[in-house]
């Protein structure tokens, strides 16, 4: 999959992580591009080490939406436990 599919899939994972990711997290829409795509490559690394989750990398499936979705809200729980703590 290229950097731009990644991107991509990042943006729309970050968007959703972010919906379903109750409270207030702290960011406006670029940090939650930000998130995302970061979300992304974690959910992609996380689908490389479970056998039939997804293609990992490869290309865009199911698996990798999911993946990377579950990256984001990762990416996003702990995003929002570090401003929290600044608060």
């Amino acid at each position: 999959m290229s950097i731009l599919s990644w991107i991509i899939l990042g943006l729309i994972a970050g968007a959703l992580a972010k919906l379903i990711m109750p409270g207030k997290q702290g960011g406006g829409i670029l940090t939650t591009m930000v998130l995302g795509i970061i979300g992304a490559f974690l959910g992609g690394l996380i689908g490389n080490f479970i056998p039939g989750l997804s293609n990992g990398i490869n290309q865009i499936s199911i698996g990798t939406i999911i993946t990377s979705i579950i990256g984001a809200l990762i990416v996003l729980f702990i995003w929002g436990k570090l401003v929290a703590n600044k608060r």
